[in-house]
């Protein structure tokens, strides 16, 4: 019943900025953490950075100081900033949804979206 559905992705210089977004549609469980992952070509799926429903935010090392995630808990969407951009970054960039039980670090739901391409490139 859950659908997450992103947006924003293409294509961007070195050194330029763009905004992905993430729309959820069904009912959410109010105690979860939205994010993004991404993929490139050959390596492993990594997070790039979550937030709590809470608000407290976790960002993989190489994208700190570049990247900045948000969410609108009133539309049930999940941004991400990314600046500076790297060759590096060059990935496929897919949403996530975690929903938790009360005292729970095991999630009861996870949800994916389909993914959005970002290639940095000159």
């Amino acid at each position: 019943q859950v659908q997450l559905v992103e947006s924003g992705g293409g294509l961007v210089q070195p050194g330029g900025s763009l905004r992905l977004s993430c729309a959820a549609s069904g009912s959410i469980f109010r105690i979860n953490t939205m994010g993004w992952y991404r993929q490139a070509p050959g390596k492993q799926r990594e997070l790039v950075a979550d937030i709590t429903s809470g608000g407290s935010t976790t960002y993989l090392d190489s994208v700190k100081g570049r990247f900045t995630i948000s969410r609108d808990n009133a539309k049930n969407t999940v941004s991400l900033h990314l600046s500076n951009l790297k060759p590096e970054d060059t990935a496929v960039y897919y949403c996530n949804v975690r929903t938790f039980s009360s005292g729970s670090l095991i999630p009861r739901d996870d949800y994916w979206g389909q993914g959005t391409q970002v290639t940095v490139s000159s």
